[in-house]
Order: structure tokens, then sequence, then C-alpha cells
């Protein structure tokens, strides 16, 4: 419990044994006004991992991405970097693109009164702009965002001054590998999409982050991965251990989803994590899985207090999805993951409201590390 907070009712009543620990109430989950103070003051605050760099190839292509209460226009500038934008024109607050992806030869335009955007957000034309030589074009420009690559991916800040990039999210990869060089080798941006799945979750952002950080429900739920990874069965996720590795069962072959030979070992892997799964929380969206032959990529795109978007990529050597191999096997495994995931965190949810759960339930011990995240929670909402 953090300081200031009001104890809750085990607690007050002195009934919480030691093995266990309180999680947050029920109404951390289902409250709009937690879900809005969450989007202010984490999604808003703090670097988002936003597009997949190679989506954007050329300059002119876009994705409009929702971060908190904001939408955001990410796209490559004809000199081949990536900017951002709030995706609002400067004039009467349009929606400047509606479109979820596209791509523009020359310029942005807003369809209300044609006022027109560079790939830098330089405001370049508009009707009767001419005449009004006052005005200063960069001034009305776009709201630019802060951007940052890393791993293949753009990570966007729309604070006025971002956190640092290295003591937030590289630290929370340092923190869970014990360096931040152990990911090196696995060379993630120099990786190709070989498969991108979406999951329309019904559940709170933070059930999702939570059951993927404890490992106490994979006998139960995930039968697949618990052949692969026998030690999950102990209820001892990977991100319990700083700098562990889920070791691959003795006549288990690949990570797939039966155990069969999987490929071509990425080739910076260290000898220490051939045939081990690794498992990161990037906070507050990002959940990366490393293993010897492929990278699993999941970003968490909060919609409202009780529904996510989880858009997950698997990544793979470049010759591997240029040639076809066939990669269903290594695919199946973490869908079926993410399927059995998600339904738990949707059947958590039906009871966030409960007067069950009203003041919350348990940690055990094995999921203790996940009072770290609530209080994270906690202390930037207030």
């Amino acid at each position: 419990m953090t300081t200031g907070e009001l104890p809750t009712a085990l607690e007050q009543a002195g009934d919480l044994p030691e093995s266990l620990r309180e999680t947050l109430s029920g109404h951390y989950y289902t409250d709009p006004e937690i879900f809005r103070l969450e989007q202010e003051h984490i999604f808003e605050a703090g670097w988002f991992c936003a597009v997949l760099s190679a989506d954007l190839a050329k300059p002119g292509q876009f994705e409009t991405v929702q971060i908190g209460r904001e939408s955001v226009l990410v796209t490559r500038g004809r000199n081949g970097a990536i900017k951002a934008f709030l995706n609002v024109c400067r004039h009467r607050g349009a929606r400047l693109c509606t479109e979820e992806k596209g791509e523009v030869r020359r310029s942005f335009q807003c369809p209300y009164h044609a006022w027109t955007y560079s790939f830098d957000g330089a405001l370049i034309a508009a009707p009767n702009l001419g005449a009004m030589e006052d005005i200063d074009r960069t001034q009305y420009g776009l709201h630019q965002v802060h951007v940052r690559e890393w791993l293949g991916y753009v990570w966007l800040c729309l604070a006025e001054e971002p956190p640092s990039f290295e003591d937030t999210v590289i630290g929370d990869v340092s923190a869970r590998l014990g360096t931040p060089d152990a990911i090196v080798g696995y060379q993630v941006a120099d990786l190709k999409l070989g498969r991108r799945i979406e999951y329309d979750v019904k559940a709170n952002w933070k059930q999702i982050v939570e059951n993927f950080m404890e490992c106490y429900h994979c006998a139960t739920i995930h039968p697949e991965l618990t052949e692969v990874l026998p030690e999950f069965a102990d209820g001892l996720a990977a991100q319990y251990f700083v700098g562990h590795g889920a070791e691959f069962g003795e006549d288990v072959q690949g990570f797939t989803v039966d155990g069969s030979e999987g490929l071509e070992k990425l080739p910076g892997v260290s000898e220490e994590q051939d045939r081990r799964y690794y498992a990161i929380t990037v906070r507050p969206q990002v959940f990366i899985n490393l293993v010897p032959d492929h990278v699993v990529f999941h970003r968490m795109f909060p919609l409202t207090a009780e529904r996510t978007l989880v858009r997950c990529d698997w990544l793979y050597l470049p010759d591997v999805v240029d040639s076809g191999t066939d990669i269903d096997r290594s695919v199946e495994l973490f869908h079926r993951v993410n399927q059995q995931d998600f339904d738990a965190c949707e059947r958590c949810q039906l009871a966030m409201d409960s007067r069950a759960y009203a003041d919350g339930g348990v940690l055990v011990p094995s999921e203790h590390h996940i009072s770290e995240f609530h209080d994270w929670v906690r202390e930037r909402i207030g």
C-alpha cells in the first residue's frame, strides 16, 4: 500500500495473511473517471509504442493512432524521417485524416476548408492564404508529437517534455533481462513481419498487463504452452525472475504449437539464450516475447475502461518471410495463448463491478511482483 492510501477492508480487519497481497479494487477496471486519468497521466504522458516502422515504408504513407484521448497522425517525410502530429486541422479543428491508414502523394489536406500541410507538418496552402501575409505558416502548422524509433517500432510521446526514453522504455527491458544488451542479439529491428493478428478484448487494459506478468494460471488454461515450457506449470512466470528465460522441455524441438522443430535460429542469439523464452512488459502497453527463431510483439490500444485492442506481430528473419516458409506452427502457439489469456481477462472483467470485488482480490506469492505495477498506476493517477 502506498503512502497516504486508505487501507482496504481486508487490511482494516487484519484478515490478510502474509502470503497474500491486495489487488486494485474492482472500480479501477470500470470507472470512466479512472480511465480518463489513465489516459491523461499514463498514455498521454509517457512513451507509447504506436506503429511498426516498416508499415510506413514510403514518404506519404500514414497511420492514425489513438493515444489516450488524442488521435495522432504518423507519417514518413520526404527525407525518410518519421513524423507525428495531432490529427487536428489548425483552422477549425476538423479531423485531418479519418482513415486508419493510407498514402498521400504530396500533402495532407483538410477536407473541410482545404488547409494543406506538408509531410513535415508545415502549413503550405489554404484558400486566400496569399492575402493573409501576417500568418506564419510554421506557427500554424500541425502540432508535433515527440518521436523515437527503437526495435523497429515508432514510439510517441504527447507530453511537452517527454520522460527519458532510456529510463522508462529501455529501463523496463533492462529491469526484466538484467541488462539492455540482452535484447541486442535478437536484432528485432531487422526482423520482418510474418503475421499480424488483432484481438478486440472486452476487458480493461490492466487486466491484460496483469495476466501477462504472471503464470499462476498457466497450468490451468495453457496446455500447449506448458508442454513447450514445463516450468510454467509450476506457476512462476519468466518475469518473476530478473534475467531468467524459461527453458524448453527436453523433448521439445522448437517454440511451436506441437513442440516440433522451429526455424533457423536468429544469428545473434547467444548459447545461453538458445532454447529459452523471455517475456518483457514495457509499461504501459507493450509485451515482447523472445524465442530463438522469432519475436512476438504485442501493442495494446486501450479504447474504453472495458475494451482494449491488442495488435500482435510475429517477426522473423527476412529470408523466412520472403521465401514463403511455413510459419503456421509457430504463430499458432502464441495465437492460442492469446485467445486463452483474453478469454480469462474478459471473464474477470465481468465481475469487476460486483460487490464481491468492491475491495479487490488477492495476489499469491508467485504474483506478488504485480503489486509494483499497481503502485505504478496509483502513483501516476494520484
